[in-house]
Formats: structure tokens, C-alpha cells, sequence
């Protein structure tokens, strides 16, 4: 059965790269057959459906990539599938802003929608005077979430594949420009820019200790906060306060909360310009003094609360407390940290 099965993905992919009718028959048996596969064969698959992705016209190439997304939920190990699901995912995004910017210049019409239109002769008619070739700039248009959607799943699901990304801010850029349109494609731009084993410097103004933290798999500051004032808050060594519930913390950590729960954020947080970090950008905005990212704890100026939860559920996130720094520790620390100017 296993080898059947692996001879069955490769006919799947060889029909997918040919743009052969027979996908059209292979692919759902390949799906079907794959509910029945141990991860182990689903791994061992990975390889062939990579050169599917990575090969195939975007139509056919973004369904392979959400199969191989979802054998990774069941199990499987993504490599190397994944290189190929994010590598197109990017240059999709980059064929997508090629056919926006044709159709607004041929048209003045919204947008297609992703999901609601579907393929027309009509697109191809409106974009054949701007582009070279706007069949495929349509296929990818309306293949773009479903790549978003794998890239999705293979960022999420481990920091090896988010550290293997190069020039990962690029990436995050080109996917921003056409993230608006599609429902998968912000929170793949997102995951590009998740940081793992990074080391931040927290420093509680009031008191002037600090701590240094390592933290992994966070993708806002939301989740930031809150797992930095369950490390901190009401902790030996730490913040003073109440410590946070410890389903809280999970919320944020790697657990879905049984409905809504809201929680309440017990600091403001300053970069070391003084500035202001808003829960609602990402770790990787916070910048760097002498290559450490650097955060100050103030206390609250007015209740902040919000819900409790993660954007990226598959993601687990991790924060763990290095050390902690006494104001002595610190004196070469604070004459380069600027008052909070709010």
C-alpha cells in the first residue's frame, strides 16, 4: 500500500506539471488515499510533492501546496516541501501586484474577488494588452490565497522552517503588497517575520532591575506582553503585582481558550527611544541597542484589555527568564535608554 501510495502522488505530480486532464481524476484518489497514510509516508512524499509546487502552473501547483499543508496538520515533516511552498508563495505575490496594477489600468473596476469570481476569458481580454502573460498572471491571482494558506501552515508549525528563510523582511514586504485582497496572505507576511531564540533585555524602569529573556514563536505584541508578565509579574525576582493565571499564560503559549476570555495587560511598553510599543505590532519592532532589542516596563496610564488568545494557533510560542540584572548591573544600560514621551 505505502509504495502504491508513493507511486500514486508521483503520477499526481508528474499530471499537475504536464497540465495533463488526469490530475483532475488523480488528485482526489491522492487525497482519499492520504487520509489512510501513516506521517511517516506522507514524509517520505514531501519530496515529490515539492517538485509539484515548485514546477507546476499556479492553479494546479496551490493545490498541491494546500495537500502537503495538511499533511503536515496530520503529522508529516514538510521539508522540502516547504522551500518550494514559500518560495512561490513570494513570487506569486509578485505576479499578483503585475496583475493589479494592469487591471486597474485596464479597467477601474474593483478587483476581482479571489474566492467569490473565477477565472474568465474576459480577465485575459482586459489584461492581454499589459501583460506578457495574463492567463498565468489570472491563474496566479486566484491561486494566491491558496499558497498563502500552506505558507501558513509550514511557518507555523516549526522554527526550523521559519529559520531557514532568507532575507525574511523582503519576503514579509512583498507579500504586504497584496496582502489587503486576500484573506491567508497577512498572516503568512506575519510568520515571515516571527522571531525564534531571540534575546531581549527588559528593563523596569521604576525599580531599574532588568532581565534578560529568550523568547520564540511570538507573533505580536500582545503575546509578547502577556508572556513576559507571566515570566515577570508577582514572580520571585520579578515585576511586582498579581501573577497571571497560569491558563492565561497558556493562552498565549500554546492553548486554545475554551471561548472568550479577555485579560488585562499590567505595563505600558517603551522601546529605549522612549517611544511607545503598541500591542499590535510584532517583537521584530523593536529595535536594537548595541544589537539588543531592548524593552522598558512603565506602569499602566489607563486599564488595557483584550482577549486572550494567539494569531497563529498551530505556532507554539516560549518566553524563559536568562537572568536578572540589578541597577548596579545596569549603569552602562540606562544613560542609553531615552524617558517615555507619552
Amino acid at each position: 500500500m505505502d509504495q502504491s501510495f508513493l507511486q500514486h502522488v508521483d503520477a499526481t505530480v508528474r499530471a499537475a506539471v504536464a497540465e495533463d486532464p488526469a490530475f483532475g481524476e488523480l488528485m482526489p484518489r491522492m487525497m482519499q488515499w492520504s487520509q489512510e497514510a501513516p506521517p511517516t509516508i506522507l514524509t517520505a512524499a514531501m519530496m515529490k510533492m515539492g517538485e509539484g509546487v515548485r514546477d507546476a502552473p499556479p492553479n494546479l501547483g496551490s493545490i498541491l501546496a494546500v495537500i502537503a499543508g495538511a499533511w503536515v496538520e496530520n503529522g508529516a515533516a514538510s521539508f522540502p516541501a516547504d522551500e518550494a511552498v514559500i518560495a512561490r508563495t513570494v513570487a506569486n505575490a509578485d505576479v499578483c501586484v503585475a496583475f493589479a496594477g494592469a487591471w486597474r489600468g485596464a479597467t477601474g473596476e474593483p478587483l476581482p474577488h479571489p474566492s467569490n469570481d473565477q477565472p474568465s476569458q474576459r480577465i485575459v481580454d482586459l489584461l492581454s494588452r499589459a501583460l506578457p502573460d495574463p492567463v498565468g498572471a489570472m491563474m496566479a491571482w486566484f491561486a494566491m490565497d491558496r499558497y498563502a494558506l500552506a505558507a501558513r501552515t509550514m511557518l507555523a508549525t516549526a522554527p526550523r522552517v521559519r529559520a531557514g528563510v532568507t532575507d525574511r523582511d523582503d519576503k514579509a514586504r512583498r507579500l504586504g503588497a497584496v496582502s489587503e485582497h486576500f484573506e491567508n496572505v497577512p498572516f503568512a507576511a506575519t510568520l515571515l517575520r516571527v522571531l525564534d531564540g531571540e534575546r531581549l533585555l527588559v528593563l523596569d524602569r521604576k525599580s531599574g532591575n532588568g532581565w534578560t529573556v529568550t523568547f520564540g514563536g511570538v507573533s505580536d505584541n500582545f503575546q509578547l506582553h502577556m508572556l513576559l508578565a507571566g515570566a515577570l509579574a508577582g514572580r520571585p525576582g520579578g515585576m511586582p503585582g498579581e501573577r497571571v493565571d497560569r491558563d492565561v499564560v497558556a493562552y498565549f503559549t500554546d492553548t486554545e481558550p475554551p471561548g472568550k476570555v479577555i485579560t488585562t495587560s499590567p505595563w505600558f511598553l517603551y522601546d529605549a527611544h522612549g517611544r511607545r510599543v503598541y500591542n499590535e505590532a510584532a517583537p521584530a519592532d523593536v529595535p536594537a541597542v548595541n544589537g539588543t532589542r531592548v524593552l522598558v516596563l512603565d506602569e499602566p496610564r489607563y486599564p488595557h484589555s483584550f482577549p486572550a488568545c494567539r494569531m497563529h494557533p498551530m505556532m507554539t510560542a516560549s518566553l524563559t527568564v536568562d537572568g536578572r540584572h540589578l541597577p548596579e548591573d545596569l549603569a552602562g544600560w540606562w544613560p542609553h535608554i531615552a524617558p517615555a514621551a507619552e
